[in-house]
């Protein structure tokens, strides 16, 4: 893991390697992926069938062999360990919780003269959304991305996920049941963004897609886009920290390979101004990394897109973490409430030493579908807003269009409109 200093020589090349840290090159598997999206839009499940096959080992037989049921999601969740249905269930009401203050109201504006303005909010009617599967499931996933549509009053919700071997994670399961999911296909990649992007017999159009994936999952989503609006285009995981000289180094350690573990294209940085901690922590990851199940994914993350840079005086650390705009913000400092006003760009902030990031992938209610890859800079974090639509409410009186109605004719007739011109005049 490399350990960096602001004064080093070659500090700016360095950094600025880090700054494009994890880019999925979209281009390279545009081409791949756009041959699947056209071949499910004209073949539909006869596609999916084949890529099924191809790619997660095992054939459907019929269209029903795609649907997961619902007698699997009940049968799994009645099963699973009283203390994991608890902890599954605390995560649901924390979740639920937090994404109910979210919700925003439809509103009406009345002026002197009897003119009405406003917003109204109204659900998208139908959402899908794509839980990861292959190396690892993550039931925290459905959680995250069905309870803002739930929340947010969507009336049909799709999901779809990868099953290798024809085998679903049995918590994913509890999961859907949990959340209250009719609609559950066994179907990943590029093919379930395809499938609920255009529709087939028996998995429904949607209006929006949301939830991680791999590269070709993400360039679907690109590709998709305008014919169903979706979330973001995710990449690999990422961690920043700013650690101050009181910060515990074994708690550094973890939490940069909890992110580590995630993927091998996964970034962890920390920035420091003590050099002997840079130093204790880096010792700490090599040490931990032997205990961990996933250590070859975590070691090649920490190897080649892991740093500490040590700097000089706070203020260096944030404006570089700002340059980063990472996912997940650890604020590991005496502090950390002093520096928040000045964290500009992060997808999620955590602040102090009893919050580590995965208390935010799992429990404590905010979303963890974030911007990643310097995207925090100018995106948020999913929430309901991406399951509500806005629609503008205008309603003039007599006199509220004396009171204006010249003045946006005149600007309709600069603008060369002249029928729009016209149909203001002739109510006037």
């Amino acid at each position: 893991m490399k350990v960096l200093q602001i004064d080093d020589k070659n500090f700016d090349n360095e950094f600025n390697e880090l700054l494009i840290r994890g880019k999925m090159d979209i281009d390279t598997v545009t081409p791949i992926v756009s041959s699947i999206l056209k071949d499910i839009k004209e073949r539909k499940n006869e596609a999916i069938f084949e890529h099924i096959k191809k790619f997660d080992k095992w054939s459907p037989k019929s269209d029903e062999d795609l649907e997961i049921s619902q007698d699997s999601m009940k049968k799994a969740y009645e099963n699973i360990d009283e203390d994991l249905k608890k902890a599954l269930h605390l995560s649901y009401d924390r979740i639920t919780s937090f994404h109910k203050k979210q919700l925003p109201k439809s509103w009406i504006d009345f002026e002197d003269n009897g003119s009405m303005t406003g917003q109204k909010i109204t659900p998208v009617e139908r959402a899908g959304l794509y839980i990861p599967g292959g190396k690892a499931a993550y039931p925290s996933s459905l959680l995250m991305n069905a309870i803002p549509a739930i929340v947010a009053g969507v009336k049909e919700i799709v999901v779809c996920t990868p099953t290798p071997n024809a085998e679903i994670n049995e918590l994913l399961l509890a999961a859907l049941y949990l959340c209250g999911i009719k609609k559950a296909f066994k179907v990943g990649g590029a093919s379930a963004i395809a499938a609920m992007a255009y529709g087939t017999k028996n998995i429904p159009k949607v209006d929006v897609i949301t939830g991680p994936g791999n590269i070709f999952v993400a360039t679907a989503k690109k590709l998709v886009y305008g014919e169903v609006n979706i979330d973001m285009i995710a990449g690999p995981s990422e961690i920043g920290i700013i650690a101050d000289e009181k910060a515990n180094s074994k708690y550094l350690a973890i939490d940069l390979l909890s992110q580590a573990e995630h993927d091998e294209m996964a970034s962890s940085i920390m920035i420091t101004i003590d050099k002997e901690l840079a130093i204790k922590t880096k010792d700490h990851i090599y040490t931990m990394l032997k205990s961990l199940s996933r250590e070859e994914i975590a070691r090649k993350s920490i190897e080649t897109r892991g740093a500490i840079i040590v700097v000089k005086e706070i203020t260096q650390a944030i404006d570089l973490m700002n340059k980063i705009a990472p996912e997940h913000l650890e604020l590991m400092v005496e502090n950390p409430f002093e520096l928040l006003p000045l964290i500009k760009h992060a997808g999620a902030i955590f602040l102090g030493k009893n919050t580590p990031e995965p208390i935010g992938d799992y429990i404590a209610g905010p979303n963890h579908t974030l911007p990643t890859g310097g995207t925090a800079r100018f995106y948020s974090p999913l929430s309901v807003d991406n399951f509500i639509k806005k629609s503008s409410i205008i309603s003039i009186s007599d006199n509220g269009l004396k009171e204006i109605g010249k003045s946006c004719a005149l600007l309709a007739n600069i603008e060369g409109l002249t029928a729009h011109e016209k149909s203001v005049r002739i109510r006037l």
